[in-house]
């Protein structure tokens, strides 16, 4: 009898402590809370956190871009400084040290929303100087349009023949041009064509009765443009081998092109903002108004 009540102290004794145990955080953790100094806090929180350091001082941005992009981009001005049309075409090409001739860029941001259709963007514009770029074109037509097609300057011009080679993966061009009596047969290929983003478009230009024309056009320099989610369009404008003169022509036709179609259920201030680049190079804001103002 005596062992069990000592066993019974015991045992009581334990839970007693773990029960104190248990409790003893929550009450540390208030006489904590009563000893802070709320001058304290509010300092640690509005002090900025430090930042890690790269041992060459790189930001973590900078340590993305090559050495070539890092020299380029110190040569032009900083972004929220326009340049005229004429100095930010000099300063694209003067800071183009690639083995290769590269695309010279637009890229125009709108103050659209994609996702209502009437804020939607999606037109052509036939640059003057042409885009530098060979581009090959398929045709599906039937009848005498095969042979002014191909007269036109068509890579590939056919009916069936041309569905079923499409259908079997063949994909060697770089635009696909249908007649109107022709879709419900393209309907089909759209799970080649759709994720290439070529299947023909009315807003496009690429559906047509006078293939002959659409493919003397897009041969000569005619170019599709779209906005994108965000609201901003990519257009090539031609390479940097072009002169000046040419790019300044393309340039000017493009931003005439997004003013033209511009869309219905645009509000307010149309442009936000247009820069132009080369495809390796840093960008250079471009003032608006300087464009319009160019004979």
């Amino acid at each position: 009898m005596r062992t069990a009540s000592l066993v019974g102290t015991s045992v009581s004794s334990t839970s007693t402590n773990s029960r104190v145990q248990r409790q003893s955080p929550m009450r540390q953790t208030m006489r904590v809370n009563a000893a802070l100094d709320f001058a304290e806090l509010e300092e640690e929180v509005a002090a900025p956190k430090a930042r890690a350091v790269r041992k060459d001082g790189l930001s973590s941005k900078e340590a993305r871009m090559s050495r070539r992009f890092r020299a380029a981009q110190k040569s032009v001005p900083g972004r929220m400084q326009p340049q005229t049309p004429e100095q930010a075409i000099a300063l694209m090409k003067a800071n183009s040290n690639t083995k290769f001739v590269e695309t010279a860029e637009v890229h125009a941001r709108l103050n659209i929303d994609p996702k209502y259709n009437d804020q939607q963007l999606r037109a052509t514009v036939a640059l003057p100087k042409g885009t530098g770029k060979t581009v090959r074109i398929a045709v599906l037509c039937s009848g005498d349009n095969i042979a002014a097609a191909k007269g036109a300057g068509a890579d590939f011009a056919g009916d069936d023949d041309l569905v079923a080679d499409i259908s079997g993966g063949m994909l060697d061009f770089d635009l696909l041009v249908a007649t109107p009596d022709m879709m419900p047969k393209v309907a089909k290929l759209g799970r080649q064509l759709g994720p290439k983003g070529l299947m023909p478009n009315p807003k496009a230009g690429t559906v047509t009765t006078d293939v002959a024309t659409t493919v003397g056009e897009f041969k000569g320099g005619k170019v599709e443009f779209r906005a994108d989610k965000q609201g901003i369009v990519h257009v090539p404008f031609g390479k940097l081998s072009f002169a000046e003169g040419d790019l300044m022509t393309n340039l000017q036709s493009i931003v005439n092109a997004i003013d033209q179609n511009k869309p219905t259920g645009a509000k307010g201030n149309y442009w936000k903002s247009l820069y132009i680049a080369s495809s390796m190079g840093p960008s250079v804001q471009v003032e608006l108004s300087a464009i319009r103002q160019v004979d």
